[in-house]
């Protein structure tokens, strides 16, 4: 999906498939939730992503914090 595809009153979250540059959304919403802070992103928003863990970041800090967490596991 790019910027310029909309969907139209989509509401809810929504169920996204991340992939190396892109993202397909499998089912639609108007957000994702980033996966540590558990803040919404919306799908507009969208720009940061681990296509290995499938999960999406609010910011590149959010995904500084996972990459530690799993260092010290």
């Amino acid at each position: 999906m790019n910027r310029f595809e909309r969907r139209p009153g989509a509401t809810g979250e929504a169920e996204v498939e991340f992939l190396d540059g892109d993202f397909r959304i499998v089912k639609p919403g108007a957000f994702v939730r980033c996966a540590v802070t558990k803040e919404p992103i919306p799908i507009d928003e969208l720009r940061y992503w681990d296509v290995g863990a499938q999960e999406a970041y609010s910011s590149p800090q959010a995904k500084l914090e996972r990459l530690q967490v799993n260092i010290k596991l």
